[in-house]
């Protein structure tokens, strides 16, 4: 939902202010969590997705707010939750090679948090069960299924029933449910997404109802990402794990009316030179801004009616109908249409509070390696 609040955004003094940056703005974010707790009308049935921010202040804001549980793309995202004092984290990616030896130093390191984490293949759960009983430890374990994504997992089906099984004979697993992401499914009607969720739900359902007929408890399934998180918000028995929605962004914002998240990250740009009549050159490269999608990557406040036409890896040019109006130096503010990856780009995020610089946030989980 577009927000109409003019310059919300603006920093009243900018002249320390580096360019390119990435602003995050603290009381905004406090109303996206508060807002994804409503939606689920229970906080014990979310698991927000900490990759798009992978900050320690955020983390800390959501359990401030009675959040316990999480999810976590790396091994560094899920040490940053351990030393938080999380509850109860999800590594949502099949550890492999190192990573399994990772894990196990991560279970040892923070004995009050539980780690879990999620697989799809036999191999993996032979090697974590070693770990787990060579470590005198329990791994709590989720299938991981591909629910039409095509990315990860295991269909719903026959092989997935032979591989939950294989977790719950393995010593040293606990087999704790079923995990589907459906990244896919970004229709912007609610009417039409929830229907091709629904459908691809089905099968996940279907493949609960048969383990537990032969016995195989299914305590919890971890389901859906942004888009679909108020379809599975709804639903009884799933742990809903929206992660963009704490920052929110330009791609998510106009093509998801439904959705009421405030946009809670903004670059700040400048103007670095006129290399032509009608171009302006911006210091937003692909260093500073998520490059892998088509034109236009960000949405330039002041420059609305220029036509982002070509980036490198320092420089964003635009041709504009008049830019006489425009000197170098001028700055812009400008919200990305990607902001996960944006974020990762950054070491520090500079907080703004009450339209002022307040202090910096590390981007703490931003490398692949805190110290494990």
């Amino acid at each position: 939902m577009r927000d109409e609040r003019q310059n919300w955004y603006a920093v009243n003094d900018t002249s320390d202010v580096v360019s390119p940056s990435l602003l995050v703005y603290p009381d905004r974010i406090r109303k996206n969590i508060l807002l994804m707790i409503e939606m689920t009308g229970d906080v014990s049935r979310l698991r927000p997705h900490i990759k798009t921010h992978k900050t320690a202040e955020i983390i800390r804001m959501q359990m401030e707010a009675g959040i316990e549980k999480f999810k976590c793309a790396t091994i560094a995202e899920a040490e940053l939750l351990g030393m938080c004092g999380a509850r109860d984290v999800l590594l949502a990616m099949q550890p492999v090679g190192a990573n399994i030896a990772r894990l196990g130093a991560l279970i040892r390191s923070f004995p009050d948090t539980r780690f879990s984490t999620l697989v799809d293949c036999e191999n993996v759960i032979a090697e974590l069960s070693n770990l787990a009983v060579n470590n005198d430890f329990i791994i709590p374990i989720f299938l991981d299924l591909n629910t039409g994504m095509n990315r990860t997992g295991i269909e719903p089906g026959e092989k997935a029933l032979k591989v939950y099984q294989a977790i719950c004979n393995a010593p040293g697993l606990d087999a704790k449910g079923l995990h589907c992401y459906d990244g896919h499914i970004r229709h912007p009607d609610i009417i039409e997404r929830k229907e091709v969720c629904d459908k691809a739900f089905e099968g996940v359902l279907e493949l609960k109802s048969e383990l537990e007929k032969q016995q195989m408890a299914v305590p919890v399934i971890v389901a859906g990402g942004s888009p679909t998180f108020p379809i599975h918000a709804k639903r009884d028995g799933i742990e809903a794990s929206p992660g963009t929605t704490l920052l929110w962004d330009e791609r998510y914002d106009s093509l998801f009316d439904d959705l009421d998240f405030l946009q809670s990250a903004v670059l700040f740009c400048r103007v670095i030179s006129k290399p032509g009549k009608d171009l302006l050159c911006l210091d937003l490269g692909h260093k500073a801004i998520a490059p892998e999608m088509d034109f236009p990557r960000v949405i330039l406040f002041g420059l609305e009616d220029c036509e982002q036409i070509g980036q490198s890896e320092e420089h964003l040019v635009v041709r504009c109908p008049d830019t006489s109006e425009h000197a170098i130096g001028d700055y812009f503010y400008a919200i990305p249409m990607h902001i996960c990856p944006t974020v990762a780009k950054y070491p520090k995020l500079m907080v703004v509070e009450n339209s002022k610089i307040t202090g910096t946030w590390e981007v703490a989980a931003r490398n692949h390696k805190i110290t494990i």
